[in-house]
């Protein structure tokens, strides 16, 4: 009996770990423009159409031989599909578009940290590497009272966090101070 719960125990570690797994590889790959968000546009063999362009609160950008484009709520993905059907055709016969990060919006991080304030998203942030960017956890700070504020289909939604928890770009991070 005390074998097959070791090997429940042991399954449920994996399954946990191939969750982590997960989340972190659909995130990369669902990313959702936002403002802030800076992005790169290149069509290959193509330097006209080379562009970086911040995206603004409107949520629209300029790119030669196409309209204002609407990109908050895109992924690149989608956004890359978007470009390359409008430059199909009349501009080009098969462009080969690609849209990345350049730089992501930013996080936010208050309470209990040395150094509260906006920093840089970076891929795979983790709630104890955004800590750890905002300087350390403060003399006073709470080891597990950990907030994370983030919209969720326009919705804002507060979640508990732990050292594992991911933080994305918006978020707004909150370390409560201990009482004892």
């Amino acid at each position: 009996m005390l074998l097959f719960k070791i090997g429940w125990v042991k399954n449920m570690r994996f399954l946990v770990v191939l969750f982590l797994i997960f989340s972190v590889f659909s995130h990369a790959s669902e990313y959702v423009l936002g403002p802030g968000d800076q992005i790169s546009i290149t069509v290959y063999n193509e330097p006209d159409l080379t562009t970086n362009v911040k995206i603004n609160k409107t949520g629209f950008i300029s790119f030669p031989f196409l309209d204002d484009i609407k990109v908050i709520g895109l992924s690149p993905k989608k956004l890359e599909h978007l470009i390359k059907k409008g430059l199909l055709g009349d501009y080009l016969i098969d462009p080969q578009v690609t849209v990345s990060i350049a730089q992501y919006r930013p996080f936010f991080i208050h309470g209990q940290v040395n150094r509260p304030g906006g920093y840089p998203y970076q891929d795979d942030l983790t709630l104890d590497k955004a800590i750890a960017l905002a300087g350390g956890l403060g003399n006073r700070a709470s080891k597990t009272e950990w907030k994370i504020t983030r919209i969720v289909d326009g919705q804002s939604v507060t979640i508990a966090g732990s050292v594992v928890t991911l933080v994305f770009p918006d978020d707004i991070i909150e370390i409560e101070q201990s009482f004892f």
